[in-house]
């Protein structure tokens, strides 16, 4: 699935942007940019900083130097609180399901910051498994419906910019092709996803484009069509 790139400016800009955990120094000048409605994949091997990437869009535990724009406002400059109201919704790959609340209220939990998010019904439409399930403990249910579940708390808020980070992890395949699915159905919608994903086959069947990461270091750019005839060199760079 492809689409053509926009002429307007990006939806998120990052530019030389250095990323710390105390001392050790993970993101070396990174620079990428999302257009909206795009889907975009972070690849990499395990410790390449794809993670700590999107932990440094949100401000979360990371310490960060160069520019995060999105629409143009500074997210360098803004406390961690901040940055989901200006409708960007993260979902770790921990997931964050509360065992305390049953579905219905883990779905129900994070306020909504803005108009246009998904409705119950209409999470329940993208993820059947979750209907019916409200009143089961969220810890209760599989670990694919806690990812379905952890992405339908991010769709209710209202925000149209997610950050999803290894969401088909430890699945089975065809939990896996759901998930793949709802993707889909986001970027249909008109949502802007930036994905890290390790399973290869769905990030080739969902994103318009790639960044390829290395030690902190983004060291390729593609695009979906360019995937066939990359493939192969791809797949050893990244250990598939």
């Amino acid at each position: 699935m492809t689409t053509s790139p926009s002429t307007n400016a990006p939806l998120l800009q990052i530019r030389g942007l250095h990323a710390y955990y105390g001392q050790s120094h993970v993101l070396h000048g990174v620079n990428i940019q999302v257009h909206a409605g795009e889907t975009v994949s972070l690849l990499g091997r395990n410790g390449a900083g794809k993670t700590t990437l999107l932990r440094s869009i949100m401000g979360a535990h990371v310490r960060r130097e160069g520019e995060i724009r999105f629409r143009d406002v500074d997210l360098l400059s803004l406390p961690m609180h901040r940055i989901p109201r200006l409708g960007i919704g993260y979902v770790p790959e921990e997931r964050g399901i509360f065992s305390s609340l049953n579905v219905s209220e883990n779905l129900m939990l994070p306020p909504s910051f803005h108009e246009g998010g998904l409705s119950v019904e209409e999470i329940y439409h993208l993820f059947p498994n979750l209907k019916g399930r409200g009143n089961t403990s969220g810890t209760r249910l599989s670990g694919g419906e806690q990812q379905m579940l952890a992405i339908g708390r991010v769709l209710r808020t209202g925000a149209r910019f997610i950050l999803l980070d290894e969401p088909t992890e430890g699945l089975a395949p065809v939990v896996v092709e759901e998930i793949a699915l709802a993707i889909g159905e986001l970027k249909r919608k008109g949502f802007t996803v930036l994905l890290v994903e390790q399973n290869f086959d769905v990030a080739a069947a969902v994103s318009d484009r790639f960044y390829v990461l290395e030690k902190g270091r983004v060291v390729d750019e593609l695009r979906s069509e360019e995937l066939s005839s990359r493939r192969a060199s791809l797949e050893q760079a990244l250990g598939v």
